[in-house]
């Protein structure tokens, strides 16, 4: 099963890193979304995937969970979750004032207003 996990986690860092590389700014943003995602599963997947009780529950369990990975994981989804609301915020933002989401042409029309202002 850890290997599948792995083959899958390979494939989101490839595609994540991919739309990073590209020019449009949403495709950058659904880029740091999916790395995000890649690592919460590779955080899971180095944990082992392990199936038991949780480990407060008495003396009598044998098999239990180490709740760290999951915590840590559960706390970068909320980080995630906030992290890709203000990229989208910033790029509709960035898309009002300058028309455009394509990174080149803001490049080349921040420049043009920069020189405006001086």
């Amino acid at each position: 099963m850890e290997v599948i996990v792995a083959v899958i986690v390979g494939i989101l860092f490839a595609v994540g890193i991919y739309l990073i590389l590209t020019q449009d700014l949403l495709r950058i943003v659904l880029g740091t979304s999916l790395l995000t995602h890649a690592v919460h599963l590779l955080l899971m997947t180095m944990a082992m995937l392990k199936t038991g009780s949780a480990p407060l529950l008495g003396r009598g369990a044998e098999d239990i969970v180490d709740p760290l990975p999951q915590a840590l994981i559960l706390t970068s989804i909320v980080i995630n979750f906030g992290i890709t609301a203000f990229f989208l915020v910033l790029s509709y933002r960035a898309y009002q004032k300058l028309d455009t989401t394509d990174m080149e042409r803001m490049r080349s029309e921040s420049s043009r207003h920069r020189g405006r202002s001086q």
